[in-house]
């Protein structure tokens, strides 16, 4: 009798309550525009199924008070055929609803989803260090199918309730009015069991779903390849199922009364109904001991009632579920209203054949305060993202880290940064770790934008060119290699789609990787694992190097990050950095005395400043900060 749709209703609510402006109605509905025939289309299969519901108890009510007590059976052989084929009218009408619906739903779905995705591709670095994996999810799968909600499933509900309710009404009505009006007074006790046990069972809801986040948090820390090695290596084995048996028996006992209390409400619910019908029929069949009116008059008003009951109920729950459809919506929004902070003009220049002269003027950056709340801290309940530890239970976080978090966000990074490098030329900064070198090299790129200052690529200032035409110039690889989860071969042509096999073993070969490929049992097919976790540091790095040769740039930007390796590793690197870095301009954050002595021009960092500039001798007189460091950290490589 449609209770089923008013309990999911009470369990999706939500405490949040948003302001439901006509300016997010209009551009929500924005969102329904395009399939606008199909929502008319929809729309008049639910007049025609309602009218097809509304005959049947009238032909119950003609057999029993006409067709039967007259004797006439071609009537009667008529009549079945009518309640025979109403029921298959209804499904066939049900069925083409249902399938316009799902193309209406699924198609709000794909828009929202690339908009969203869209929207999320243009923002900088800055907002993916700052915003949660986990929420950015939840916004395009949770939040996106909840906002579909509001369109295919909601509006569409409320109106089909209000249809059903107004015809059924008039109908009975038309009946008899007396039971009518007995059959509607009933209705507060409806909203009063809703309100009251529906709060309770939407907390055990929300309970439950946190049990099982946290259950799932178990599972997700202790099954990945990092938390299984971990639980082994301590002989944790037998502690980490104890724990995960406690989490999955709170999801247990608290399903278990969940399912009974909702069968209490389910219950309740039946036995208001129940009122309404015996109310119906016992003033009715006093009515007909009266003389009033007939007995298929009652058979049909009972008929009815189950449908206006089901109609009013779902009225009842209809601001919760809308209410809740625009909280998704709203929280979709936000995401597509963030303003891009690394925008390209409308005019941009695209930039194509460079000499690859970089030159930095007073360059200046710092990390901007409020990074951390780009997007707003939303609790979801049943989100993983919500589970703070995931083994204690318990949040730990002390005053000093809140300090530390906030005075690193307002830290200047890079301040008065000026200095050019020529076509073709290799620069080296080094420096003591934290002194701004990962994130000069990150502005190179456009990954950040500097607050003060410009930098430019052949006298074109980087903001006056396209994205992608710099992204096409400039080659990164960084101190962290990331891999796909994909084969070796995806992971190569991320940097030339159409790259030919020949040209990828060219590269390989290039970057010392290929004959370890070969070697490999599926070559170039190989599944590298996540995060090329199959591979060890030395084999990740020329693979990048790799990808890097295979895109060719005029600019290369690279992290000589050599501490994990060993000296086979470095060694192949090395010999393939000496193509890599050949006719090219290379800003290399030096980590090996071969490349630095290499460099045309050494560039000392310290808290974010250049406090000194150079070659190796001239820096090495010098006796500053670039002594210290070559007495400290490069001496050692010297031969």
């Amino acid at each position: 009798m449609g209770f089923h749709h008013g309990l999911h209703g009470i369990l999706r609510s939500t405490d949040e309550k948003p302001k439901i402006t006509r300016d997010l109605l209009q551009r929500v509905l924005s969102f329904a525009k395009p399939y606008r025939w199909l929502i008319f289309s929809m729309l008049l299969l639910i007049l025609a199924n309602t009218g097809l519901t509304l005959l049947t108890p009238l032909i119950l009510r003609d057999l029993i008070d006409h067709t039967i007590p007259a004797g006439n059976v071609q009537r009667l052989i008529w009549l079945a055929i009518a309640l025979l084929l109403i029921p298959a009218f209804v499904g066939g009408l049900n069925v083409t609803q249902r399938r316009i619906n799902a193309r209406i739903g699924e198609g709000v779905i794909y828009d929202l989803r690339l908009a969203l995705y869209a929207s999320l591709q243009r923002m900088s670095l800055r907002f993916f260090t700052n915003t949660k994996v986990g929420e950015l999810m939840s916004r395009l799968n949770n939040d996106v199918v909840g906002a579909q909600n509001a369109i295919s499933s909601t509006i569409v509900g409320i109106v089909t309730q209000i249809i059903q309710a107004t015809a059924v009404l008039l109908v009975m009505l038309t009946l008899e009015w007396r039971l009518t009006i007995i059959s509607v007074i009933i209705m507060p006790l409806f909203i009063f069991a809703a309100r009251s046990l529906g709060t309770r069972l939407r907390d055990m809801a929300r309970k439950q779903m946190e049990a099982n986040a946290k259950m799932n948090a178990v599972m997700h820390e202790t099954l990945n390849i990092g938390g299984a090695l971990l639980v082994k290596l301590f002989g944790r084995r037998q502690l980490e199922i104890e724990r995960f048996g406690q989490r999955a028996a709170q999801v247990r006992d608290l399903g278990v009364e969940r399912a009974f209390t909702g069968s209490i409400f389910m219950a309740i619910i039946g036995l208001i109904s129940a009122v309404g019908t015996a109310l119906v029929y016992g003033l009715g069949g006093y009515f007909v001991i009266q003389g009033a009116f007939t007995i298929g008059t009652i058979v049909a008003f009972g008929a009815y009632l189950g449908s206006l009951y089901s109609a009013l109920q779902g009225l009842a729950n209809a601001p919760v579920e809308f209410a809740t459809s625009m909280v998704s919506f709203e929280r979709v929004f936000e995401v597509i209203d963030l303003p891009v902070d690394i925008p390209e003009k409308q005019k941009a220049i695209e930039l194509k054949e460079i000499r690859g002269e970089i030159v930095f003027e007073n360059v200046s950056f710092k990390y901007e305060t409020g990074d951390e709340i780009l997007l707003s801290d939303v609790h979801r309940y049943g989100s993983m993202e919500n589970v703070t530890a995931v083994l204690s239970g318990t949040q730990v976080k002390t005053e000093d880290e809140e300090v530390a978090l906030r005075s690193q966000a307002r830290s200047i990074a890079l301040e008065e940064i000026s200095f050019k490098a020529s076509p073709g030329q290799l620069v080296a900064l080094v420096g003591p770790s934290g002194a701004g070198k990962t994130t000069l090299t990150y502005l190179i790129p456009r990954l950040y934008d500097p607050n003060a200052g410009c930098i430019r690529i052949d006298g074109h200032d980087l903001r006056d060119l396209t994205l992608e035409s710099l992204s096409a110039q400039i080659g990164m690889v960084t101190q962290e290699t990331y891999l796909f989860h994909d084969t070796i071969r995806t992971n190569l042509q991320y940097a030339r789609l159409n790259a030919t096999q020949e040209e990828l073993e060219t590269a390989c070969q290039v970057a010392n990787i290929h004959d370890f490929i070969q070697g490999l049992p599926d070559r170039y097919d190989t599944i590298v694992g996540e995060r090329g976790y199959r591979l060890s540091g030395g084999e990740k790095q020329r693979i990048a190097l790799a990808r890097v040769i295979l895109k060719n740039p005029r600019i290369l930007v690279l992290d000589e990050a050599t501490s994990s390796l060993d000296s086979e590793s470095e060694a192949l690197i090395q010999d393939a950095l000496r193509y890599v870095l050949a006719q090219r301009t290379s800003i290399v954050i030096a980590h090996r005395l071969s490349t630095i002595l290499a460099a045309d021009l050494i560039l000392v960092m310290d808290r974010g400043k250049i406090v000194e500039s150079g070659n190796h001798s001239h820096l090495l007189e010098q006796g500053g900060l670039y002594a210290h460091l070559y007495k400290t950290q490069f001496q050692k490589d010297d031969q």
